[in-house]
């Protein structure tokens, strides 16, 4: 992840290419991927109400991003529907669980059956924040290992965006609040008053663009006790690994 200039709105579609180039890696763990470049039309009358009463920019990325969510949902075979949100968590249909995100008029989206998985979080981030933006998203002792890296804090900072939509109820309201300690495959993420709570974040580089997902896997279940075969793939994979304040944004 070192230092590299972030891509502008003319690189989008190479960062759009690298997302999907990423979905055998998100299907090996039952997560269904979908990327928008652009809006599309509300599915229904609560999409269309909820859109309305947006402002031009916050319009597009609201329907650039069902768009991209009901893209994952037909991939992962499931019902598509309307997409609607409480605060600002979108939500998905019924038996379905999911996560959106978006940066720079691209949108992408996670979608999963809510049996395998009790939460998903992504995040995209095509720009860069100040060094200065440090402070504000990682404790002393994380500032520590991003050595005044750009790039490390994008990522840093896409990490604990995910961290915060996996976690679902257990998220605390800040990103600070959330402990992160990098990883050779990504990151991993945990409330800090909730430290057993850890979220393992993958971290992808996608044309220069930071992407991050995690899942949180559903509660065993209870004739077996047994944990849902694709967290135990996400396991594997990650096993080799070892805003004044920023607030989590909007999906």
């Amino acid at each position: 992840m070192g230092d590299a200039a972030a891509p502008g709105p003319g690189d989008r579609s190479g960062v759009e290419r690298a997302l999907l180039s990423l979905r055998p890696v998100l299907a090996a763990s039952g997560v269904a991927l979908g990327v928008a470049d652009g809006p599309g039309r509300p599915f229904g009358p609560g999409e269309t109400q909820s859109a309305s009463a947006m402002p031009p920019l916050r319009r597009r990325d609201f329907l650039a991003g069902r768009r991209a969510a009901r893209r994952a949902l037909r991939a992962a075979g499931l019902p598509v529907g309307e997409i609607l949100h409480d605060g600002r968590r979108p939500v998905f249909p019924e038996g379905c669980v999911g996560s959106i995100s978006h940066s720079g008029g691209l949108a992408v989206a996670l979608a999963a059956p809510a049996s395998r998985f009790r939460a998903l979080g992504c995040d995209l981030e095509l720009r860069g924040l100040p060094v200065e933006a440090a402070r504000l998203v990682l404790s002393e002792d994380e500032r520590v290992w991003m050595a005044g890296s750009v790039r490390q804090l994008l990522f840093a900072f896409s990490a604990k965006e995910t961290a915060f939509k996996a976690l679902g109820g257990d998220a605390p309201s800040r990103l600070l609040d959330i402990g992160l300690r990098p990883g050779r495959d990504g990151f991993r993420a945990w409330p800090r008053d909730v430290p057993e709570r850890v979220v393992e974040v993958r971290a992808h580089d996608v044309a220069g663009a930071a992407f991050t997902w995690a899942c949180s896997p559903a509660p065993p279940l209870p004739e077996t006790g047994e944990t849902p075969a694709p967290l135990k793939r996400l396991r594997r994979l990650s096993s080799n690994a070892g805003r004044a304040d920023f607030s989590p944004s909007g999906v």
